[in-house]
């Protein structure tokens, strides 16, 4: 069965290690849509952040950001779907998190393009402090208003928010998933991210039901697709329903020895290798014809 949904995480997968697309990797998603090949990006990213991405290569399948919380299109912020993370887990997430030391990232706005909340950055996580003034930098004087600190993150949150982020180095985060796992049952969805290699990891708290692989399968439902027909390329934990729901699932060779050693898993090279152009060339370009006007 033919290829006709590719659905495609962004750190680590289709961008190297600069945080670019490379010119192959571009000329490979194009050549793909010429295949009739709907291209889908799945990202632990917030919305806002991804955007700039999916406009930049005129995807015109909806967006799946948040880890599957949040699903719409980039070009005119129509909502697909969201589920947005119960308020009493967010409360327990915020509490707990910060009682552990813990800065918590609050994102909310899921009708517009999403606002970053928080009350506390801690000097020794400088991970989290690129990242803002990065956020700042990227999305400009409008961006910029887009990070707001509030005097305290519990007395913020009386609402659902779309989901809470926590970062940090690899064995923290670790411990601090642990805690919030016993805290939070399944009340929410705890998904971790990890960069070994940079000592960096990210610990989101989404709604129980979310993930890629939802966000995956509902796009193909609204194309009218069946797994068979969804080709998932990742390199992180966070990826793993959404190759799980994948009839042809692609994990790149800077993915975890848990993921790269699933033998219903596809290996294609790095994201420092143009792994996600090889991946296409082999399981699309070469086996299925463009379409002609």
């Amino acid at each position: 069965m033919s290829i006709r949904l590719l659905a495609l995480d962004l750190d680590g997968t289709l961008l190297d290690p600069r945080g670019k697309v490379s010119a192959r990797n571009r000329q490979a998603l194009a050549d793909a849509r010429q295949c009739d090949v709907r291209v889908a990006l799945c990202t632990g990213r917030r919305f806002r952040d991804a955007r700039p991405l999916a406009l930049d290569l005129g995807l015109d399948v909806p967006l799946i950001s948040h880890n599957g919380a949040l699903t719409k299109h980039a070009e005119t912020l129509e909502t697909v779907s969201v589920l947005l993370l119960p308020l009493a887990a967010a409360q327990i997430a915020v509490r707990v998190g910060q009682s552990y030391g813990a800065d918590a990232l609050v994102s909310d706005d899921h009708e517009g393009l999403g606002v970053l909340v928080y009350d506390h950055l801690s000097g020794d996580n400088p991970s989290l402090l690129r990242y803002i003034k990065w956020a700042r930098r990227v999305h400009g004087e409008e961006g910029a208003r887009s990070i707001v600190e509030v005097p305290s993150l519990a007395n913020y949150l009386d609402h659902e928010p779309v989901h809470i982020a926590f970062s940090g180095g690899c064995a923290a985060v670790s411990d601090l998933a642990k805690v919030l796992a016993a805290e939070l049952g399944s009340a929410a969805k705890l998904l971790t991210t990890m960069y070994p290699q940079m000592d960096f990891a990210l610990l989101d708290v989404i709604h129980p039901q979310a993930s890629k692989g939802v966000g995956v399968a509902a796009a193909a439902a609204e194309l009218g697709l069946v797994s068979e027909e969804v080709m998932a390329i990742g390199d992180n934990f966070n990826d793993l329903e959404m190759l799980e729901f994948a009839g042809t699932p692609i994990v790149m060779a800077n993915a975890g020895a848990a993921l790269r050693e699933r033998q219903d898993f596809h290996a294609t090279a790095s994201n420092a290798e143009d792994g996600v152009a090889l991946a296409i060339e082999k399981f699309i370009l070469e086996v299925q014809q463009p379409t002609t006007t």
